[in-house]
This record gives C-alpha cells, structure tokens and sequence, in this order.
C-alpha cells in the first residue's frame, strides 16, 4: 500500500464521522453528535500524530527541508485543533447554530487541507521516499495511537 491510498482512506474515515456528527447535531440529538463528534476528533488527532510524528520527519529528512510543504501542514493543523475546541464547546452548550456554523469552517478547512496533502504533499512522498523508507513509516503509521 502506498502512502496516498493510506492517508487518503483516513481522511474519508475522518469525513463520515464528522458528517454523522454534524448531522445528529442539527437534529439536536447530542448524544449521538457526542458520541460521533468524539471519534471524529479522537481519529483526526490521531492522524495528525502520524503525520507530525512520522510522515512529516520522513519527508524532511529525505528533502532536508522543514518548511514548506509540511510547514503549511503543520500550521493549518493548529487551526483544526481550534476549531475541535470550540465545537466541542458547542455540543457541551448544545448550541446547535454555533456548532453548524463552526461545523460549516471546519468542512471548508478539511476540504481545502486535505486537497493540499492528497494532490500535493502525499503524492510527493510517494515520489521521493525509497521503497524501505516507505514501508518503515506505513508501518510506523499504523502502529501509532493517541
């Protein structure tokens, strides 16, 4: 498996928890939209972690370079991890105009990033990671948790 169809099969696991989320949300069923806001989060977080922790190091070592692609990255998880904060407020509030409305940047935000890491940065690390290395950090990957 290469490292694309990994990340990108994360990103979709990601996207269907917090679809199930926003939509228990709007129906004000907070149980259900805590339930599913919280592995949306657990799993985005997760994901993170092996990008910042293994793939993002991987990429630079092989590129010498810690700006640039993984920079953006890395800055636009900082406003994912915001963003979490306060919709995890608004479920706690059961504010549903304040959820749907963070809900609503989120989508855009995850949208535009994970645009950025498939088409981009992921499609780069296929290309310039050996073979080993690429093996190293898929298995790494899997076996890192939160």
């Amino acid at each position: 498996m290469i490292i694309s169809h990994y990340m990108k099969h994360e990103h979709r696991l990601c996207d269907d928890y917090f679809a199930k989320a926003e939509e228990a949300a709007s129906k004000k069923d907070w149980e259900e939209a805590t339930k599913q806001f919280e592995i949306f989060a657990h799993e985005t977080l997760q994901h993170f972690k092996k990008e910042e922790e293994v793939l993002f190091p991987a990429f630079e070592k092989q590129t010498g370079s810690t700006e640039g692609p993984t920079g953006v990255m890395k800055y636009e998880h900082e406003h994912v991890r915001g963003l979490i904060g306060k919709m995890a407020e608004a479920i706690l509030d059961e504010d549903v105009d304040a959820y749907l409305s963070l809900a609503e940047s989120m989508m855009i935000l995850l949208q535009q990033h994970n645009m950025k890491e498939e088409q981009m940065l992921y499609a780069m690390c296929d290309r310039v990671l050996p073979v080993a290395t690429k093996e190293e950090t898929l298995e790494a990957m899997k076996q890192t948790e939160l």
